[in-house]
C-alpha cells in the first residue's frame, strides 16, 4: 500500500501504477485471470476500485500491460535456452524438433503467460477503448518481431514465412493451454472413465508436438516446387 493519500506528482503516480500492476501479477500467480477481480485488486492493493480506474480503464487493460510486460520477458529467456540448445550444423529437420522442445519447456514453466496469451482475442482485447487496443498491439507487434527474429535465426530456411510461423504457433499456444487446463467437471470425468482419460491433454507435450509441426508444415510448403499447384490446363 502507498504512503500518501493522493499521487500528485508524477512520480507519486508511477507508483500507484506500478502497485496496480505488481497486485495484479501476485494474484495471478494464485489464480487465473479470469478470477482476478477489480473489487479483490483494489482491496490487495490499497486503494478504492475508483482510484484503480483512474490509472487503468478496466481491468482487462491492466491485464493487456501484464501480457506485454510477461511476453517482453520471455522473448529475452528464450534466446539463451535456444542458443545452448541448438547446433547451427545440425540439419533443419533435427534444429526444428529441438526448437520446438525447447519452445515447449520455457512456456511450461511461466503459466501466468501462457494463462493471459489464452485470454487474450477472446476476453483481454475486449473492453478498452481503441488507444488502449492500439498501444497493445503496437506492443505485441514489437514481440511478435522479436520471437520471429530468433526464429528465423536458428531456422534460416523459414524466410519470409518465419513471421507468419511464429503467429499461428503463438495461437496455438493459447489455445492448447485452454485444452490442457480441463474443468472440475471434466477431471471427475476422465477419473470414472479411462477411455475419457485417454482424451486429456499434457500442455508441453502437446505443445511440442504442435509447434514441430507447425515448423515442418511451414518448411515443406516453403520449399520451391517444379510445377504450380493448380488444376492442369
Amino acid at each position: 500500500m502507498t504512503g500518501f493519500q493522493r499521487a500528485r506528482s508524477h512520480e507519486q503516480q508511477e507508483e500507484r501504477r506500478r502497485t496496480i500492476l505488481d497486485t495484479t501479477a501476485g494474484m495471478l500467480a494464485r489464480m487465473p485471470a479470469a478470477k482476478v477481480g477489480l473489487n479483490e485488486l483494489s482491496r490487495q492493493a490499497g486503494m478504492a476500485k475508483s482510484n484503480v480506474l483512474r490509472y487503468f480503464e478496466s481491468r482487462e487493460a491492466i491485464l493487456l500491460e501484464l501480457l506485454d510486460r510477461a511476453w517482453s520477458e520471455w522473448n529475452s529467456a528464450l534466446p539463451a535456452l535456444l542458443d545452448a540448445a541448438i547446433d547451427p550444423a545440425d540439419p533443419v529437420a533435427r534444429r526444428a524438433e529441438v526448437y520446438a522442445q525447447v519452445y515447449a519447456a520455457s512456456l511450461a514453466d511461466r503459466k501466468v503467460l501462457c494463462d493471459l496469451f489464452s485470454a487474450q482475442a477472446g476476453v483481454l482485447e475486449h473492453n478498452v477503448s481503441p488507444d488502449v487496443a492500439a498501444r497493445y498491439k503496437r506492443a505485441a507487434a514489437v514481440n511478435l518481431t522479436a520471437l520471429t527474429a530468433l526464429t528465423r535465426h536458428h531456422l534460416p530456411e523459414l524466410g519470409d514465412t518465419a513471421q507468419q510461423a511464429c503467429a499461428q504457433i503463438l495461437m496455438a499456444t493459447g489455445a492448447i493451454w485452454t485444452h490442457s487446463r480441463p474443468s472440475p467437471a471434466m477431471l471427475e470425468a476422465y477419473a470414472k472413465d479411462p477411455a475419457l482419460a485417454a482424451l486429456s491433454m499434457d500442455f508441453a507435450s502437446a505443445l511440442q508436438e504442435t509447434v514441430a509441426t507447425l515448423i515442418a508444415g511451414t518448411l515443406s510448403r516453403a520449399e520451391p516446387r517444379d510445377q504450380p499447384i493448380g488444376p492442369e490446363r
